[in-house]
């Protein structure tokens, strides 16, 4: 029956709308309901009830968005209808079948208003945030993005917080993703300061989950740090923060310390008593296994996906041990050649599976194969020998690693049982000769990009592995042709391997390398001297780095900084945009080098 009058209200207040547009006069609504009200509720008394009530909370144009609301009748008054009748005997006899929601007709003018009245209407203040949540929400449902903007940014501009409903949640991240969509990304910032400021409760810990996920898809964890302190100081008893702290932790590379962390949350939120059974569940779950119950989120939040995904690890765990490779020695050089067999796999693949692989690029796809997941994750399913081509393997690492590269907890489900294959793949290749095996010779290519994919997906979430799998890629490819240097020796000051970091840095300095590896290069050759204590020798390796990118050392000392614009040619070398990058990446380790920020500082004048 509900349902019955919600349709009914929402067609007759869609037609009273246009109705008093065309003049806005209560007459003419009046008219209007006598006329076509019946059609729409079956009933002329419960149509002329109705009318008054939603000429009430109609927004008028020519009173700049204020309503005109009727006085409500007296029993024994005229009755508000026009009827000429008493109210008793009137409208005050009509019971409505439902709530008239106070906001509906603001909601509606909302999703027919366009251009400047829109703008207009907005800037008045007097929409109702219930009206502006709604009628943004059912905007972005649609499609229609540039109008879910304006009206969201009308409902989260307002000076009281406190008249946000609880259901803005949705909103909220609605917005924060347009804005990250459509590249309004200060915006973006403003709006999530703003609410951490002084936001509702409720929103608060919405707003540190997405700051914290921002910087760590950027790799910058000193401001991840920075955005859960200052959540800690604001929400002392949230549940969000031991599920961002573990987060947290394991993008830092702390694996014990993020259970232990688990654990104290779990133990002090339990002895409060007032969570509810699913969150006690998930601390408990977090607290014994932190990386795994990330995971486990984050597959079944995936939709649709999630019961594909959840068994494509399913089969991760059980595949079978994968078949030698066709690689022999042929004029120095050794060489893969995809049998007709693989080919004949790979062709069944791709049957299903959307995206290309780019020959002339390093990872990358010529279409994103995630919005047809849901039809070719189960194919694999029931396919698995198609993981016995490397074409396949190809095409599955490169599409894990650009959805779930960035996450930690990923490694071991998804990338791990991947590099078990790969790894032995590679070692048939050492098999086969002492020749390298170099990017441009036969099919090589497909087993050196799967092994860097491999690489970037492991890096943070199995990091001796990921180094382990680059060290074994570099010494089959001599002339490294998947530029690996730079990550393995970013891995090794990681480990506190100094002499080897240092070893490897001059080594690849001493040879051609890609101009795009030689920053990190440079300063991790720093980096590695002052940690081995040889200063001098870091004073001048630092000046060699100053002479390739001026703006490193100091962007590195910098403790808030502000981003560079995006170039539409990407990091320049020598750019601040590149030391950017290098400060994303590698700043912690020499924040975590006793000394290093406080020697560069001194040395890092432009």
């Amino acid at each position: 029956m509900l349902a019955v009058w919600v349709e009914q209200l929402l067609g007759f207040a869609s037609g009273a709308l246009k109705a008093i547009r065309e003049d806005e006069r209560y007459p003419t609504l009046m008219a209007w309901a006598r006329r076509e009200g019946p059609k729409l509720t079956g009933d002329l008394a419960l149509a002329q009830a109705l009318a008054p009530e939603l000429w009430s909370q109609t927004p008028l144009e020519r009173l700049d968005f204020a309503c005109e609301p009727l006085a409500r009748p007296g029993r024994n008054e005229p009755c508000w209808c026009d009827s000429g009748r008493k109210t008793k005997h009137c409208c005050g006899a009509v019971t409505l079948p439902g709530h008239v929601p106070g906001h509906l007709m603001w909601m509606l003018s909302l999703r027919e208003w366009k251009g400047e009245t829109l703008k207009a209407a907005l800037a008045s203040g007097r929409a109702p945030a219930q009206a502006l949540l709604e009628a943004g929400l059912i905007a972005a449902e649609s499609g229609q993005r540039g109008r879910a903007q304006q009206i969201l940014e009308s409902l989260f501009e307002t000076a009281d917080w406190s008249r946000l409903p609880e259901q803005a949640e949705p909103a909220f991240e609605i917005l924060v993703d347009l804005y990250q969509e459509r590249g309004f990304h200060r915006k973006r910032e403003a709006l999530l300061d703003a609410v951490l400021d002084r936001g509702p409760l409720f929103l608060r810990g919405v707003a540190l989950e997405r700051l914290c996920l921002l910087h760590l898809d950027n790799d910058d964890l000193d401001s991840a740090r920075a955005a859960f302190v200052r959540a800690q100081q604001a929400l002392p008893d949230s549940p969000t923060l031991a599920y961002i702290e573990a987060m947290l932790l394991l993008h830092e590379g702390h694996e014990a310390e993020a259970r232990e962390r688990s654990r104290f949350w779990f133990r002090r939120l339990s002895r409060q008593g007032d969570l509810d059974p699913d969150q006690l569940q998930f601390l408990a779950d977090l607290a014994d296994n932190p990386g795994a119950t990330l995971a486990e989120q984050l597959l079944n939040a995936e939709e649709d996906l999630a019961e594909p995904l959840v068994a494509f690890q399913t089969l991760l765990e059980s595949l079978p041990t994968a078949p030698r490779l066709d690689v022999q020695e042929v004029d120095g050089w050794l060489a893969y050649q995809a049998s007709a067999r693989e080919a004949t796999l790979y062709a069944a693949f791709r049957s299903v599976f959307p995206a290309e692989v780019q020959s002339e690029a390093t990872l990358s796809f010529d279409v994103d194969p995630w919005p047809q997941a849901g039809d070719w994750l189960p194919a694999l399913c029931a396919h698995p020998e198609w993981l016995d081509a490397p074409a396949v393997m190809q095409s599955l690492a490169l599409a894990l690693t650009t959805r779930f590269g960035s996450l930690p907890w990923m490694a071991p489900s998804l990338f791990e049982p991947l590099a078990v294959r790969l790894e032995r793949w590679l070692e048939q290749a050492r098999q086969a000769g002492e020749a390298p095996l170099t990017w441009d010779v036969a099919d090589n290519a497909v087993l050196l990009r799967t092994g860097l994919a491999l690489v970037v997906g492991m890096e943070r979430g199995a990091r001796e592995r990921s180094r382990r799998l680059a060290e074994r890629l570099l010494e089959l490819d001599d002339q490294d042709s998947l530029g690996l240097r730079e990550l393995v020796l970013d891995q090794l000051l990681r480990d506190g391997r100094d002499a080897e970091a240092l070893a490897l840095s001059e080594a690849a300095l001493e040879s051609e390398v890609e101009e795009e590896s030689v920053l990190g290069l440079l300063m991790g050759r720093v980096l590695a001297l002052f940690r081995l204590e040889r200063r001098e020798e870091a004073a001048e390796a630092l000046e060699a780095a100053r002479r390739h990118n001026a703006f490193a050392p100091a962007l590195l000392c910098d403790e808030h900084p502000r981003p560079p614009t995006p170039a539409p040619d990407g990091a320049a070398i020598g750019s601040r945009a590149e030391a950017w990058q290098y400060r994303t990446l590698m700043r912690d380790q020499w924040r975590a080098t006793p000394g290093a920020l406080e020697w560069l500082a001194e040395r890092a004048i432009i």
